[in-house]
């Protein structure tokens, strides 16, 4: 096994981008893709970066990508991280390689005594609700995503709609 993970460079912009449309198509979410391949370097690799990203290599060739950043849990009085985006290309999967990023960033959390790790799943994937539960993960029913974007994000914010 050749398993390298490393964080991402500005070189690798081309390369997450390509990671991100890739997992756009696997989610059947491609009109959802707006980003720009400049959009994610001016992200990941602002002089005070917000987001951050990992580069899985299997044998010297991209096999994956982790993309988070940290939140906060008022709760726990302290950050967090959240998974935005983790995604093995098909030919790499059954590897370890998304355990292995997911545990870069649990190991993450413990070494910093960041308060938790969490993540959004489609409930739809039952391959990979399976895989997060047998890492131990809980998977939170009770609790909904909700998002404002678009159409409506700006509505709301200009006070068109109440």
């Amino acid at each position: 096994m050749s398993l390298t993970i490393r964080p991402a460079q500005p070189a690798d912009a081309e390369l997450i981008f390509a990671l991100v449309r890739e997992l756009a198509d696997y989610e059947k979410l491609q009109g959802e893709v707006d980003a720009t391949p400049e959009a994610i370097a001016a992200a990941l690799f602002a002089p005070a970066p917000r987001l951050f990203c990992d580069i899985a290599e299997w044998q010297g060739e991209a096999a994956g990508f982790a993309v988070w950043f940290l939140n906060f849990s008022t709760f726990r009085g302290r950050h967090g991280i959240y998974l935005e985006d983790l995604f093995v290309r098909p030919a790499y999967r059954g590897k370890g390689i998304g355990k292995a990023l997911m545990r870069r960033l649990a190991q993450h959390c413990v070494e910093r005594d960041l308060a938790r790790f969490e993540w959004a799943v489609l409930d739809w994937n039952a391959p990979s609700i399976a895989f997060y539960q047998s890492v131990g993960a809980q998977v939170m029913d009770a609790w909904k995503i909700c998002r404002l974007s678009g159409p409506a994000l700006k509505s709301f914010a200009n006070g068109t709609r109440s």
